[in-house]
């Protein structure tokens, strides 16, 4: 394979990583103190993006030194761990929206979540085309599904986006839990794929998520 190619994969992947980071500190801090359950949810999928991102970072490495056809024992770790986490947040994020409905809960402001969410949906939107891009050039499977994974961050920042414009302008309290069941559906949806990427070995185009 074309090793600076693959060197641009490790690369995004890499900033994909680190950005995942600063997101999830950024929105659990604020989630958190303006009670915006999507916004934290959001943050806590982040991190959660962090342990999937660690994998794929450790497979292009592989992938750089010799020709890669399954997973290791430290990838198939690394899913069945991100699977556990995704499962987590659903339960959590199902349970905090069902509080907040009984109780009545609203947040103080959803503004950082709109900002936030924005910032997401551009940093996002380029690591999906630039990682899909080298993927293409490499024929590479995990490099493809990769990028599959970065355009399920950027449906997740439009559903947070939508519930905080929709808070920010309207004002109804339901709207911002609604959001939060929305980010628990993808999260469980991809704690179902990690499971079923960490029962084999090989590797597909087909793959939603590495």
């Amino acid at each position: 394979m074309d090793t600076k190619l693959l060197n641009r994969a490790y690369v995004l992947s890499l900033i994909t990583i680190f950005y995942n980071l600063i997101e999830g500190g950024v929105a659990t801090f604020y989630g958190a103190q303006d009670e915006t359950l999507a916004l934290f949810g959001f943050g806590l999928d982040s991190f959660v993006e962090v342990l999937s991102g660690i994998g794929i970072a450790h497979m292009i490495w592989r992938m750089n030194r010799n020709e890669v056809s399954e997973r290791d024992s430290f990838e198939r770790t690394a899913l069945k761990v991100t699977g556990s986490a995704f499962y987590l947040l659903t339960a959590g994020l199902i349970f905090g929206a069902t509080n907040s409905l009984y109780h009545g809960s609203k947040p103080e402001t959803t503004m950082i979540g709109i900002v936030l969410s924005v910032l997401s949906i551009l940093t996002m939107y380029f690591l999906y085309k630039a990682k899909l891009d080298v993927g293409h050039k490499l024929n590479s499977a995990p490099i493809i599904s990769d990028a599959n994974c970065t355009k399920t961050c950027f449906y997740l920042s439009f559903i947070l986006l939508g519930s905080s414009l929709a808070y920010e302008i309207f004002s109804i309290p339901y709207i911002d839990a609604i959001g939060s069941l929305g980010i628990a559906w993808y999260a469980f949806k991809e704690g179902k794929e990690a499971f079923e990427k960490s029962k084999g070995n090989g590797l597909s185009c087909n793959d939603n998520c590495c």
